[in-house]
């Protein structure tokens, strides 16, 4: 019998997942992950195993909701041959507000205070936590683990943290929160694999994927970054806008006549790339597509990039290292290298075979930033935390009640 605990990744349409050993056993360990999408129609489940092997799929039929999804993804893991036992879960939650600056066990009491946050992060909290509520109800009485996208950014001084409104508003919590702190925790863990004594120094760590943001680290930790209040904010991404002059939402409520929700749908799904080039919020598309549009949304993507990259640098007052992380960072050599280009005056000396062939070291010998590509894991960082406050927990059986 196999003692895992199971992360879980929730969002409005799917729920992403991963077993780990409940001891650490070195280097990753997962033992099996897969995905369930779907949710609200008929929803399918894979599961994969250590060796990206497929070994089980399975039709949900539908709607599917998320309490559904879970319940045939706990079906399988019951009916497992090997013999799996679940010892608890740890979850991906959005924002964490100014409660939570580290992971928590969930409690009742925490599980209300994630709820009153979910206006700050419409489009993902509520998912994050019907997740929670559903495996609560499936499975009563397992541990259960928050891990925040906003908590790696605590460590931001006030004035980058603080917008130029009044403090009655301030006060109430809306300042520049930052996310893919899971990501940056995990860069920030093994910048040291690769850059030695300089991992803490003045880094940039470029998450580039449908979301996409950038991070300034010092001695390893977050010290600025592109994303504020929301997950709108800084760079352009898939289907969302990135920094957008206010005065744009005014105009869309007082003179073309949209709605709030209207709003909100147009920055957050039909803006970005996909909005620019009217042909695809896929990176891959849009680099293989002759349509100029579609050149004109990637000049935009790497323009945003370089330019906030210079803002991060004079943040840190100077740059060591640039790394890309991500879907986009990690697998399309040409943003790197366009981006490297453009950032020459920092420093950057771009290794073009290196850069094809994938790194992890993309920059030159005689480049004074290094430039390395990274794969990341935010499943990891998730389930280290669920370990060690589950064994806190464990020993001090208070910390699970609320």
């Amino acid at each position: 019998m196999k003692t895992v605990i199971l992360i879980l990744n929730a969002g409005s349409s799917s729920i992403k997942f991963a077993l780990y050993p409940a001891v650490e056993m070195g280097g990753a360990s997962v033992l099996y992950d897969g995905e369930i999408d779907g949710i609200g129609h008929d929803a399918h489940l894979s599961v994969l195993d250590a060796e990206e092997k497929p070994v089980a799929e399975r039709t949900i039929a539908g709607p599917a909701t998320h309490h559904g999804a879970l319940s045939a993804l706990l079906d399988w893991i019951a009916k497992h041959s090997g013999g799996i036992e679940l010892a608890a879960a740890g979850h991906r939650v959005a924002h964490g507000g100014d409660a939570f600056s580290a992971p928590a066990v969930i409690t009742p009491t925490v599980l209300d205070k994630l709820e009153a946050l979910s206006p700050l992060a419409p489009l993902h909290q509520p998912h994050n936590l019907a997740a929670i509520t559903a495996l609560t109800t499936l499975h009563p009485g397992l541990p259960q683990v928050a891990c925040f996208d906003t908590a790696f950014h605590a460590t931001q001084p006030d004035v980058a943290t603080r917008i130029a409104l009044p403090r009655s508003l301030t006060d109430k919590g809306i300042r520049r929160y930052g996310f893919h702190g899971l990501s940056y925790e995990y860069i920030a863990g093994v910048l040291p694999e690769h850059l030695g004594e300089r991992a803490d120094g003045r880094i940039v760590v470029a998450h580039l994927g449908s979301g996409a943001s950038m991070c300034a680290m010092s001695k390893r930790r977050s010290v600025a970054t592109t994303m504020g209040f929301s997950p709108l904010d800084g760079l352009v991404m898939g289907t969302r806008c990135g920094s957008l002059d206010p005065g744009v939402i005014l105009h869309l409520l007082d003179h073309q006549g949209m709605s709030s929700a209207e709003v909100s749908d147009l920055l957050y799904e039909k803006s970005g790339l996909l909005g620019v080039s009217g042909v695809s919020d896929d990176m891959r598309d849009l680099l293989a597509s002759a349509d100029p549009r579609a050149a004109q949304a990637v000049d935009l993507f790497v323009y945003r990039i370089v330019r906030e990259l210079g803002s991060l640098a004079a943040a840190l007052g100077g740059l060591d290292a640039l790394v890309f992380t991500a879907g986009i960072g990690e697998h399309a050599a040409e943003i790197r290298a366009r981006v490297c280009r453009q950032a020459a005056w920092l420093g950057i000396d771009l290794d073009e075979a290196a850069n094809r062939t994938g790194g992890p070291r993309v920059s030159s010998d005689g480049s004074a930033a290094s430039v390395l590509m990274l794969a990341t894991d935010e499943q990891l960082v998730i389930a280290r935390h669920t370990r060690a406050l589950i064994s806190v927990a464990t020993r001090h059986p208070k910390a699970l009640r609320g």
